[in-house]
């Protein structure tokens, strides 16, 4: 999205202290651009500003039907403020309008990476 040389990464950890949000929305395939396009846009302008907010990386299901955000916060009390703030809850309705949302709260408690791949942590 930006003009950057690298892309962005998310750094998944288990001793991060983060809290994760794992969100599956269920999305008519008609819709499943416009969904991933409007949850880059919320993410862009509103969420990412939330004071807590750590990362958030969308992916899109290969037949069309799910739009997952993987986001990362400081705690759940950062997480729970971003819905207090009324920009970022006009975001988060419009999504609500497109696809069914099936938000978990979790944490990370192990990672595992392919021999080789344990410098890419």
């Amino acid at each position: 999205m930006g003009s950057d040389t690298t892309a962005p990464e998310a750094r998944i950890r288990a001793d991060a202290g983060l809290v994760t949000l794992i969100n599956v929305f269920t999305v008519d395939p008609a819709n499943q651009q416009q969904l991933v396009e409007l949850w880059q846009h919320a993410t862009e302008e509103a969420i990412r500003h939330q004071p807590g907010f750590v990362s958030a990386s969308i992916h899109r299901s290969l037949d069309g039907t799910k739009v997952i955000n993987y986001a990362q916060w400081e705690s759940r009390e950062a997480f729970a403020g971003m819905f207090g703030n009324p920009h970022a809850s006009a975001h988060l309705a419009r999504l609500a309008e497109i696809g069914t949302p099936d938000p978990v709260l979790c944490e990370v408690v192990s990672v595992h990476l392919a021999r080789g791949r344990e410098d890419d942590a």
